[in-house]
């Protein structure tokens, strides 16, 4: 058994900290890495740091066991991703505080984040068994149509550190449903909770070699290394535009099927005649959902005058009301930023707005405590240059501007390179529809803040990703399309 998070008073106890590498847990071949607890900026374990040659020999592992689980019938692997479903529902509680202490999130959002997760493994459980092909007659009429759908092999998984269950369980699930083993690599901030799931499928059934967890404090070389093994056939990525562009490059050496979920700059559109209860309170779902580090968060208020005023009070007073403290307590409601690093950033996005003549309305600081945090923060008369609005945040900030007229908000909405998720609210379902069709983004939440759901097709367009995930389109993503000219 590999050695497990260190004890303290805060500690989630015998959680695995080696490499998983089929079905087996190994230490690794380099000095291991810290990991942090971001309420105290402790060391709470030490994870194991995978070489080039770790990491090929998780590819190794998973190519082994790939044409064994390919043929295995859909309806067993259904019946092992509903276990795994099954078992994290089980160890909800203690999951939940494993995300909190190694991501900071408070523990409501982290158990939010374990039943969400969960739900992929339900989802794509049953999705396993509805692999349907296609039969039909060419119009000319000289053969059949055949069209089946197989595996598309080896797929290599790299997760962002801000949903650490969910961004997992988001790819393994429909990459398993489909028949493909894997490697997945989760960000060394937040591992912990990969290396507790891994624990998890192996008692699920899950077979060795199939799911294979790496972490490593060299990721570029790493998996540059491993996106070059003509074995592998697939890349889903999680984690900054930036990132994924050079991801991109790398997988354009073997020509890999690429999925891409990058950043977000998502506007909330809030028109005069919205309801104004119901628009604060799915902007603080919006808003502070994971203390605003999520890909769809909301990033940019635009309110119609008419309603502004009356929408930044109500926002400053919901947000000035939050408890800020570590995220394992129960009565958080914000907990810290994952690192020092994001803290600087969240502060130097404030700093320049307020440079620039927006008024700050709540926060407006770090906490003065140890601890990576910084007080939920709402600005008004936010100046279109400012660097808020072009930026995805990733922190506890509304940024809240004024527009006079539909043209005027859709024209806003989309002024971003980014095309992730969109919030619009209003009174008039025709022009929320009209607006929703407008907006530049993959998901629109049209009178609600939230759109996550493993039935739906997440991802965005523009430079917010390629492909989906969740829905059928999910497991389409790990699938390659068959085509077989017969004649009968």
């Amino acid at each position: 058994m590999s050695s497990v998070a260190k004890p303290s008073s805060q500690s989630v106890t015998d959680v695995p900290t080696d490499l998983f590498i089929g079905g087996a847990w190994l230490p690794g071949s380099r000095e291991r890495i810290d990991v942090f607890d971001p309420s105290t900026e402790q060391v709470i374990a030490s994870i194991a740091n995978a070489s080039i040659e770790d990491a090929q020999a998780a590819v190794d592992a998973a190519a082994a066991a790939a044409p064994a689980f390919a043929r295995m019938p859909p309806r067993q692997r259904g019946e092992i991703l509903r276990k795994c479903f099954e078992l994290m529902i089980r160890d909800k509680d203690h999951l939940a505080r494993l995300i909190s202490l190694e991501n900071g999130k408070a523990l409501s959002d982290a158990m939010g984040e374990v039943i969400y997760a969960a739900e992929f493994f339900r989802w794509f459980a049953e999705e396993a068994v509805r692999i349907n092909g296609d039969l039909a007659i060419a119009p000319g009429g000289a053969n059949r149509i055949l069209v089946q759908y197989q595996p598309i092999g080896v797929s290599v998984l790299v997760t962002p550190w801000n949903f650490p269950a969910a961004m997992a369980t988001r790819k393994i699930a429909p990459a398993l449903a489909a028949g493909c083993t894997c490697v997945l690599k989760p960000a060394t901030e937040t591992p912990l909770t990969a290396y507790a799931l891994a624990a998890l499928f192996k008692e699920a059934g899950v077979p060795d070699g199939v799911v294979n967890v790496i972490t490593t404090s060299t990721s570029g070389k790493v998996i540059d290394a491993i996106l070059q093994d003509p074995r592998v056939r697939k890349l889903s990525f999680t984690g900054s535009t930036e990132v994924g562009r050079v991801l991109l490059r790398s997988a354009a050496g073997q020509i890999l099927n690429c999925s891409m979920e990058l950043g977000g700059n998502a506007p909330f559109v809030v028109f005069d005649d919205a309801d104004l209860d119901a628009a604060v309170e799915a902007a603080m779902i919006a808003k502070m959902r994971n203390g605003g580090e999520a890909c769809t968060a909301a990033n940019r208020f635009y309110v119609q005058r008419g309603l502004a005023e009356a929408f930044a009070a109500r926002m400053a007073e919901r947000m000035g009301k939050m408890v800020v403290d570590d995220g394992v307590k129960p009565t958080t409601n914000c907990g810290p930023l994952v690192n020092a690093a994001a803290v600087a950033k969240v502060a130097e996005l404030v700093d320049d707005a307020v440079a620039k003549g927006a008024r700050v309305l709540t926060g407006g600081k770090r906490l003065d405590r140890t601890g990576f945090f910084y007080l939920p923060t709402v600005l008004a008369d936010v100046p279109r240059d400012a660097k808020v609005l072009s930026e995805e945040i990733f922190g506890p900030v509304a940024p809240i501007v004024v527009f006079d007229d539909e043209a005027e908000a859709i024209e806003l909405a989309n002024a971003t390179e980014y095309g992730l998720v969109s919030y619009v609210f209003t009174g008039d379902l025709k022009r929320g529809l009209r607006v929703s069709e407008a907006i530049e983004s993959g998901m629109v939440a049209l009178n609600r803040g939230l759109v996550s759901d493993p039935a739906a097709p997440f991802g965005g367009v523009k430079q917010s990703g390629l492909g989906r995930e969740g829905a059928h389109h999910g497991i389409l993503e790990f699938m390659e399309a068959k085509y077989i000219a017969t004649s009968w």
